[in-house]
This record gives C-alpha cells, sequence and structure tokens, in this order.
C-alpha cells in the first residue's frame, strides 16, 4: 500500500517527493548532456519543462508551487543583475545604458506598431500593447554571462542598465493601456503613478541601504543574512506593485542597493549566487517551458501567422537595437552579440502584457498562443548569441592576462591569533587578493616553543580550520601553516622567507587597539627583516558594511618601489567592495593616481593633503561608516614623515570608532631587496602578471622612476 503511494502512476505526478525528484534530475542532467552538444542548459531546461509540462507528457502541473519557485528565480536574475554590476563602470556608462534603452524601447514599439495595424489588423490600443510586449525583455541569458566571468564588461552594464529603462517604460505604457481599459486615465490617474514611483524609488535607494547596512552589523549570523537579503528582494518586488509597475523592476533596483553592502568576494554573496543558480533559476526556466503548447500550431492559420510576425518583428527589432548600440559606440562582434543575446529573450513582462491583455479582451486566444512561441524562440536565440559573445570575450581576457599556466606570484599571508577579527582577516585577504590568484592565499598561526601545550595547538588548530571554511565559503583554498617557534615575530618572518610571501596582514585586537610593544616588534623585527607589502588591520565592524576607504598618502610615495604593490590592493577593495574611495594627497601624487584611475575607473574622489603634522583634521572628515586606510614609510625612505610615528597615538585616541589599515608598502634596501635596482624592469613583472590593471599601473611606474 505504501509502495503504491508512493510509485503512483497517475499523470500529473502528485506526490512531492516524486515532482521535486524530477525537477532535480533535470536541473542536474541539463548542463551535464546539453554541453556536450554545445547547447546552452539554459535552453535545455525551458525545453525540459515544454516535455514533462501539461502541454507534453504531462508529468506535472504548472501549479501554485511551481509559480512561486519561478516568481523567485525571475526575481533572482534581475536581482543578480543589480547586485553584481560594477557601480563605476555603471556611472561611467549611464548615457550609455540610456541610449541602449531608448533604442531597444523605440525601434520595437515603432516596429510593433506599425505591423499590428498593417499586418495584422490590430487597432491602435491593441498594436500600442503588442508592441511594448516587443519593448521589454528578460535577462535570461544572464546566468550564462556571470558564468562565463564577464559581468563586468562594458557591453554587460550597457544592456543590464538599457532593460531597466526598457522595461520600466514598456511596463507604464502597460499601466495606462490597462487604465484606458478601466477608463481610469485621467489628471488623478498620472499624479498618482508618479507619487508612487517617486516614494517607491526613495524607498528603495535610500532606506533600503541604511537598513541593510545596521542589519549586518547587528547580525552575522550566516542564515540569517540570507534570509534577510532574500526578504529584502521580495519587498523591493512588492513596493514596484504597489507603484504601479512589474515586481522585477524592485528586484533590481533592490540589487543595486545592496550592491556596496555584499562584497563580491563575500561569502553572502557566494551564497546567493548558489542558492539561485542551483535552485530559483532553474525553476523559472522549467517553468516557462510549462507554458509551451506545441498543440496550438496546428488548430489554425491565425496562430501561426500571428505567431510567425511576432517572433520575426521582436527578434528584428532587438537586433536592429543592438546592431545601433555597435555602430553608435564601436563596440565589438562579441559585445553585440551580448547585448543582443541580453535584450532579444522574452519572458517576464511579456508574459504578464500578454495574460493581462488577453483577460482584458485586448488580446485573443491567437496572439496569447503567439506569444508563447515567440518566448520559446528568442529564448533559444537569445542563449545562443549570449554564450557565444560571452565565451569569446572571456577566452580574450585569459589570452591578454597570461599565456599559458602563468602564476601571478602574489603569495597573501594572513596572521591568525585570535577569534574575535579573524573572519574579517580573511575577508580583507580575499578582497584584496587578484582574481587570477588561486592559490596563494595562507592562514599563519604561530605556537610559542617554551610556553607550548596540548590546549595551545588544538586552539592553533581550530583558529586554522575556521580561516579555511571562511575562506572555502567564497571559492578560494587557503592554505593552513601551524608553526612552532621561539617567538610571534620570529615565526612570522621565517614563514615569510619560506613561503615567499609578497603581502602580509596582521590584526588587531578591536577592543585594545595599537600597543606600543605591537609596533616596537612589528618596525624592529617583522619590517626590518622582511620587505612585503604589510597591512595592519583593525575591524571594528563587518567590511561589507563599510561606505567609504579614506587612504591617506604621503607625498612622494608614488616614487617608491612598493607603491604599485599596494595602489592594486586598493583598486581591488574598491572593485570587489564597491565601496567609494577617497584619496587624500598631494597634488603631484593625484596625478598620478587619477591617471590610473582615468584608464581603470572606480569611484573615487581626491582631497588635497600633505600636512602630516596636521592629521586630525581629518577626524573632520571621517563619518561612522568609514574606514582609513594610511599609507605609512620607513625611516630615510622618499615618503618618510617623523609625524608618522605619532600616527599609532592618534587613531588608538580620535578614531578608535572606525576600522583601519595601515599599510606599509615595500621598500628598497630591506630584507631581500636590499639590492634592488628600482629600474631593473623585472621588479614589476609580479604585479604585472596580475590582470590589465598591473600592468598599466606598472607601465605608469616606469615612467616616473
Amino acid at each position: 500500500m505504501i509502495l503504491a503511494t508512493i510509485f503512483e502512476t497517475t499523470l500529473p505526478l502528485t506526490n512531492p517527493v516524486l515532482k521535486f525528484l524530477l525537477i532535480l534530475i533535470i536541473i542536474l542532467a541539463a548542463p551535464i548532456f546539453l554541453n556536450k552538444i554545445k547547447i546552452p542548459h539554459l535552453l535545455g531546461l525551458i525545453i525540459a519543462g515544454a516535455i514533462i509540462g501539461p502541454f507534453g507528457l504531462n508529468l506535472i502541473e504548472r501549479d501554485s508551487g511551481i509559480i512561486l519557485s519561478g516568481t523567485a528565480g525571475l526575481l533572482y536574475i534581475m536581482f543578480l543583475a543589480g547586485l553584481e554590476i560594477d557601480i563605476a563602470d555603471f556611472k561611467k556608462n549611464t548615457s550609455r545604458s540610456l541610449v541602449f534603452g531608448m533604442y531597444t524601447f523605440i525601434i520595437p514599439m515603432v516596429l510593433g506598431i506599425l505591423s499590428g495595424i498593417f499586418i495584422l489588423q490590430f487597432s491602435i490600443t491593441t498594436s500600442v500593447l503588442l508592441a511594448s510586449m516587443f519593448a521589454s525583455h528578460t535577462l535570461i541569458a544572464y546566468p550564462l554571462i556571470s558564468k562565463l566571468g564577464v559581468v563586468k564588461n562594458k557591453a554587460v552594464t550597457m544592456a543590464v542598465g538599457g532593460t531597466m529603462i526598457t522595461d520600466t517604460l514598456a511596463l507604464l505604457v502597460l499601466a495606462v493601456i490597462v487604465g484606458m481599459a478601466n477608463g481610469e486615465v485621467n489628471s488623478d490617474f498620472w499624479i498618482r503613478l508618479s507619487v508612487s514611483l517617486l516614494a517607491f524609488g526613495l524607498i528603495i535607494t535610500i532606506l533600503f541601504p541604511i537598513i541593510a547596512r545596521w542589519f549586518f552589523k547587528k547580525f552575522d549570523d550566516n542564515v540569517a543574512q540570507y534570509i534577510f537579503v532574500l526578504a529584502m528582494v521580495f519587498l523591493g518586488a512588492t513596493l514596484a506593485e504597489l507603484a504601479g509597475i512589474e515586481a522585477i523592476i524592485g528586484a533590481f533596483l533592490t540589487g543595486l542597493a545592496l550592491n556596496r553592502l555584499i562584497p563580491h568576494t563575500s561569502p553572502l554573496m557566494n551564497r546567493v549566487e548558489f542558492v539561485g543558480n542551483a535552485i530559483f533559476i532553474p525553476f523559472f526556466l522549467i517553468g516557462v517551458g510549462m507554458l509551451v503548447d506545441y498543440r496550438a500550431f496546428f488548430k489554425d492559420w491565425e496562430t501561426l501567422k500571428v505567431a510567425a510576425v511576432m517572433t520575426i518583428i521582436a527578434t528584428l527589432a532587438k537586433f536592429l537595437a543592438a546592431w545601433l548600440t555597435q555602430k553608435t559606440y564601436k563596440l565589438s562582434l562579441d559585445e553585440r552579440r551580448i547585448i543582443f543575446g541580453l535584450s532579444n529573450a522574452q519572458a517576464a513582462a511579456t508574459l504578464a502584457a500578454v495574460l493581462i491583455g488577453y483577460n482584458l479582451q485586448i488580446f485573443d486566444a491567437s496572439v496569447l498562443n503567439g506569444t508563447i512561441l515567440m518566448i520559446l524562440v528568442t529564448c533559444t536565440i537569445a542563449s545562443f548569441q549570449a554564450q557565444k559573445g560571452a565565451k569569446n570575450i572571456a577566452l580574450s581576457e585569459d589570452l591578454k592576462s597570461s599565456t599559458g599556466e602563468v602564476e601571478t606570484d602574489e603569495r597573501i599571508l594572513i596572521a591568525i591569533n585570535q577569534e574575535n577579527n579573524l573572519e574579517e582577516l580573511v575577508n580583507l585577504g580575499v578582497t584584496i587578493k587578484s582574481k587570477h590568484n588561486k592559490k596563494g592565499l595562507f592562514a599563519l598561526h604561530i605556537i610559542d616553543n617554551d610556553e607550548s601545550n596540548n590546549n595551545d595547538e588544538k586552539k592553533g588548530k581550530k583558529l586554522l580550520q575556521r580561516a579555511g571554511q571562511i575562506a572555502a565559503s567564497t571559492d578560494n583554498k587557503l592554505q593552513e601553516l601551524l608553526r612552532y617557534d621561539i617567538n610571534l615575530v620570529n615565526g612570522i618572518t621565517s614563514s615569510l622567507k619560506e613561503q615567499r610571501i609578497t603581502d602580509l596582514i596582521l590584526g588587531l585586537n578591536n577592543e585594545k587597539g595599537i600597543s606600543d610593544g605591537f609596533f616596537s616588534n612589528l618596525t624592529l623585527g617583522i619590517l626590518s627583516k622582511s620587505n612585503p607589502t604589510t597591512l595592519i588591520y583593525k575591524p571594528t565592524q563587518p567590511f561589507g558594511t563599510i561606505k567609504r576607504h579614506l587612504v591617506i598618502v604621503p607625498d612622494k610615495a608614488e616614487k617608491e618601489i612598493g607603491f604599485p604593490f599596494w595602489i592594486i590592493k586598493t583598486w581591488n577593495i574598491a572593485r570587489n567592495s564597491g565601496a567609494k574611495i577617497v584619496f587624500y594627497s598631494s597634488i603631484d601624487t593625484q596625478k598620478v593616481i587619477r591617471e590610473i584611475q582615468s584608464k581603470h575607473p572606480i569611484e573615487c574622489t581626491f582631497k588635497e593633503f600633505s600636512d602630516w603634522d596636521d592629521f586630525l583634521i581629518l577626524s573632520r572628515d571621517i563619518e561612522a561608516n568609514d574606514n582609513l586606510i594610511v599609507i605609512l614609510s620607513r625611516k630615510d625612505k622618499p615618503s618618510y614623515t617623523p609625524s608618522m610615528q605619532r600616527i599609532p597615538s592618534y587613531l588608538n585616541k580620535y578614531f578608535e570608532e572606525n576600522s583601519y589599515i595601515l599599510v606599509y608598502p615595500m621598500q628598497v634596501g630591506v630584507g631581500e631587496t636590499s639590492m634592488m635596482d628600482i629600474s631593473n624592469p623585472t621588479i614589476l613583472e609580479p604585479i604585472e602578471k596580475l590582470d590589465e590593471i598591473g600592468k598599466t599601473i606598472a607601465k605608469i611606474f616606469r615612467k616616473k622612476i
């Protein structure tokens, strides 16, 4: 009896275990089998949905469970698009996104209205609503782009920004048509719509970041943080619907609002992407496939005619928009493919519009069925085009960054001594490292030889294991080093030499701050015997909740050999965290940093500052969620000033509520670099291997020396 209940034979399946098992098998099998025949797995999930759906083998109904999971998947796609976008590039390409958004809205609207009136013989109202369906699109192919690692390409930024513009305009057209059908379009309608949209935008862009920053500072539980993010996505979607537009706009704006608070290298970002790509997004794609009713296309010629016209016009309009964007901004063929692939797929807003139009009797059954075919065809074309363009761009970037298997020579050591700052130290290490650095992350715990016992060893192993877990949650491998030595300084310096470390991260106690003994050990011990770029970090709040990084740079810092090595770490902090950078430096130093920023934009501002005797003037600029990054130097070096000796006491007394990072750059005449010739081009080879910005910084630095 029990077996008969479990293995039921009636269709569609009603047993929840069997239904979920079948969907999981499809999600698992689609990428495995379809990759062999070069078909994007996203398309495979749509086809699988059509096969198992009510119009195929009727294995599963498109019930409330499928609809709920699919809705979450659709919102997830839009949320990830806003979350992963590079804010600096987004601002830089705002005008381009606007132009593309208008291209991809106006061209489909014009062609859609003309085809509706003159080819399909529809009324003007019906034709306008039909055209709005062509103008909107869904970022179905975005997970493909994200998986291939090219989401920061300018074409992706333009396409995502343009999507928000065209979808908003198309959905506003839908709102007006619905209002006209109900006889509600009057002055009150426009006032109500304008006020609700303004309130909606202000709540998400201003209030959401404040709430999220407070939550992340108060609660560090991994599960709670993820549930909070999911709740914010659905809250944003709900507010969008209350404002009179589709939920996907709310999800996208929520992603933009939380962009700076969820660093791209953080464990939370990894969890958000993992759950979305593993569960929610596949459910959405399978649900879209379940809508396909192939029988409708054999009932009459009118359905086939409408479906053909809709598919051809929608595809042609989106191609023309992508082609005009390419010609306007001199983009490559692959960048055009990405724009076309991201903008051609019709799904979410299109489906909402056709269902509303059908219920209001603006559309007939032929348009409804034609829309389903259009969704299937456009999603197919979009998947192939986006995958081809993204693969070519990813391959090109790999060839530029390396030739063959090239090591970056970047090796980051995190000295771990206590539990309370462990996670933030590892997060800093993950944030500053190059994206090509897969194996160069180390965690070190030192045990005093003279005072060691079994408890010390157990504690050390536990700390290292925890550090490894934190790094693994960000998809990074961390090598654990447990060392017995005569003292802490000797253990660190010996490990630096043995592991050929280029960057050292040391942590300060959150409550005690900087002690006199700490700096005497640091300067007389570690810094005099070794020469990595050394970062001393005191975290008072989670790294992702930092709003601005204030980087204090001494005069002539650009003339020292360590300049390019710490500046690229600062760039990685900006690119991976999304926080704003404020550089305080002399005019001459600013010129060098501005030159780098012009070629590799990050969101930053510059303020003149050169008198370190007046360091406390910075206390007037620093705010509650700011982090200080102070670039120091060593005696007799070009950028050294005696005022630097007072910095620790200033930080302890006047900046105790803020996080800060003290940076000691690599120097000529220390440790292994005692015989360095800074004019030797091989000195900068390691930084050139990191990525394109490394090459730029090395090139600029060579000109300065």
